[in-house]
């Protein structure tokens, strides 16, 4: 194929995905990490944005290059969503633009014993990877709903899908998702809306270093972006990366409790240089 026609292709693919989730989407997350790299994506196929986190000057900053590279609109949101009126202030600095396309990459994880974790900052975890997740599919679904056609992308993980020690509360949340992701995936389609799960292993965010865990050969935020948006409308689940699929499929003939003993493995390789210090926590946009 010429460079030409590759052009032509991709013209074509990026007025498709326009017309069925633009004109505007929601971006949490959008500061670092994978929800950059899906804002930056969406940017270039010529979606407006609404950049959401908590880092204003960041936001102020990509919303800038953004507009000036790509002749897009955006809108800055600086909210945590851990608080309560997180969502009231999303629903209002949208409430006018004609939203149609929902990335959930806001969250954060943890590693270590869940005994030695502060249990404010565990069900600061569930506010805001499970209540946040819930709470915005709730209102823009709704939007989506009633426009005939929409889409929605959450973040799910490769540890989704067994209990993983050393990293118990993180991985039910996005459990949570997962579980989330696959039912709304066939209630929202006939109402025109897709909703798609994206489930990466090790991602290179900073979580790793922030969090205690050393992480070996880890996915780049863009490899998962592009995968993701790509399959957005065609699939379920979508595991990006090889190091990710390889993870994942390798542990399915196993039972669930094997498989939550051979990730309590991982972990522990991940962690042992931390020599039992304190566990950390950190943003994390997957």
């Amino acid at each position: 194929m010429t460079d030409r026609s590759a052009n032509a292709v991709r013209t074509r693919r990026q007025e498709r995905f326009r017309a069925r989730y633009g004109p505007w989407a929601v971006v949490t997350g959008a500061s670092d990490g994978i929800g950059r790299e899906m804002a930056l994506r969406l940017a270039a196929a010529g979606l407006n944005l609404v950049l959401v986190a908590r880092r204003r000057p960041v936001l102020d900053g990509m919303a800038a290059e953004l507009r000036t590279r790509h002749r897009i609109e955006t809108r800055v949101l600086d909210v945590d969503l851990a608080n309560g009126d997180a969502m009231a202030a999303i629903e209002a600095g949208t409430r006018d633009l004609d939203v149609g396309l929902l990335i959930a990459a806001a969250g954060f994880g943890s590693s270590g014993p869940l005994l030695d974790a502060p249990l404010d900052r565990e069900l600061e975890m569930l506010r805001v990877n499970c209540g946040a997740v819930l709470g915005l599919i709730s209102r823009f679904g709704r939007r989506f709903a009633e426009r005939g056609h929409g889409g929605v992308v959450l973040m799910s993980s490769l540890v989704a899908f067994q209990g993983v020690p050393l990293s118990a509360n993180y991985a039910a949340t996005k459990a949570y998702v997962q579980s989330l992701a696959e039912a709304l995936h066939v209630e929202f389609a006939p109402l025109g809306v897709d909703v798609l799960a994206s489930a990466p292993g090790p991602v290179r965010s900073g979580f790793a270093s922030r969090a205690g865990m050393r992480m070996g050969a880890a996915l780049e935020p863009a490899t998962v972006a592009r995968a993701t948006l790509d399959a957005l409308g065609r699939r379920t689940t979508v595991v990006p990366g090889l190091l990710s699929k390889v993870l994942t499929y390798s542990l399915v003939p196993l039972p669930r409790w094997a498989r939550a003993r051979v990730m309590g493995r991982v972990m522990r390789g991940m962690t042992k240089h931390a020599h039992g210090t304190p566990r950390g926590t950190d943003p994390k946009p997957a």
